[in-house]
């Protein structure tokens, strides 16, 4: 993720993951590492390193470093063509920068949604405006007056919402209470639900409370969401929608598996205030842009207090917004369905690595020698 303003070299990722380049930083530390061993001339697990050793590992790096940069630039200009060529859609999104104190306080509700709806009728002839994670601070479709003060913000904008707001379901004698997005026709009309599918420990379920009741106890103060389905993705008129929510964007496979299923975009809707003035917000956002080059896909970000933005299917920030400040930010951004080769086939290449390190280790060791030794006695 450091690599994340070097757009050539990080294109890579639609075929090795985020992985790929975690290798390519790795291989660049061990060949200083050896220059250093020869130059102080100190011997590394009792061998000596020799110029000739550091000159074929600096050649195997530059190697790859140059095929991994020309291999950039021609996914560049290929991904260009498909976006000039891709049907569009305009999106907006809303940074509403509410204030953590007054989310959840009831006497603020109204002019929280107000808000919201002042903002969105900011966004002009945008097709799909997208509100950030629980965005609305109560069950949408449950509380009557609430619930009609939005749609009736929705038939005003006149276009399709993504709405960040909780959920709950009966289940028998139980209820599910879930961290959703809504999404709603400018005639009110849910089309559709995502309920965030990974969780985060200790913020919105206890680990193990089914197993250890009495957890519950010791951190009454935590959420008790229950998890949705991994890579739902929302039919949205003859597209799909793929939604992320808060730090699910930091995960490659939530981010494939929507993708897989049909997504032609990914939204991730977010609530980063609990971060404050920290480079954690900085460092979400950064993430998210290797998301949208491993799946070939725009990113849209929608964050409470930032940071909100649009990011290309080649990992360039179109818009970005400031964080604790008031934004829409609205762009028409391309469609894009061709599945990349990371999409497809995921951590292959992550996976070989490790089959091939344990393969040397194993030729390496004593157990390869008992094996062989073994196998002579049978014959």
């Amino acid at each position: 993720y450091s690599q994340v303003k070097l757009t050539t070299l990080i294109q890579i990722a639609d075929i090795t993951g985020i992985y790929g380049l975690s290798f390519i930083v790795i291989l660049a530390n061990i060949v200083v590492f050896t220059i250093i061993l020869w130059l102080t001339n100190k011997q590394w697990q009792g061998k000596n390193i020799s110029k000739k050793d550091c000159m074929i590992f600096l050649l195997i790096l530059l190697l790859i470093i140059t095929g991994v940069y020309f291999y950039g630039k021609q996914r560049i200009q290929s991904i260009d063509k498909q976006i000039n060529n891709a049907v569009k859609t305009k999106i907006a999104v809303i940074q509403g920068n509410i204030d953590q104190t007054h989310k959840w306080d009831t006497s603020f509700q109204v002019s929280l949604i107000e808000k919201y709806i002042r903002l969105s009728q900011e966004a002009k002839n945008a097709d799909l405006i997208v509100w950030p994670e629980t965005a609305i601070p109560f069950y949408y479709s449950h509380d009557e007056a609430l619930t009609k003060l939005v749609n009736d913000g929705i038939k005003k904008c006149n276009a399709w919402f993504i709405l960040g707001s909780p959920s709950f379901k009966r289940d028998k004698e139980n209820i599910k209470y879930f961290n959703s997005a809504f999404l709603v026709d400018p005639n009110e009309n849910v089309h559709g639900r995502y309920d965030k599918y990974h969780l985060v420990p200790f913020g919105e379920y206890v680990p193990f409370r089914k197993y250890f009741p009495f957890l519950g106890k010791i951190v009454a103060q935590v959420g008790d969401f229950s998890s949705g389905l991994e890579g739902h993705a929302l039919k949205w008129e003859n597209n799909k929608l793929g939604i992320q929510t808060c730090f699910e964007i930091i995960f490659p496979n939530l981010s494939r598996a929507i993708v897989k299923n049909g997504a032609g975009i990914i939204i991730n809707i977010t609530n980063d205030a609990w971060f404050g003035y920290s480079s954690a917000p900085y460092q979400h956002f950064s993430m998210a842009v290797f998301r949208a080059i491993e799946n070939r896909r725009v990113l849209v970000r929608a964050a409470n207090t930032g940071i909100s933005g649009f990011i290309d299917p080649v990992g360039r920030v179109i818009s970005i917004t400031k964080l604790f400040k008031e934004a829409v930010v609205t762009n028409t951004v391309p469609m894009l369905y061709k599945l990349s080769l990371y999409t497809r086939f995921g951590d292959f290449f992550t996976i070989a690595c490790i089959i091939i390190t344990l393969t040397v280790i194993l030729f390496n060791s004593d157990l390869w020698d008992k094996l062989k030794v073994h196998l002579k006695t049978k014959k």
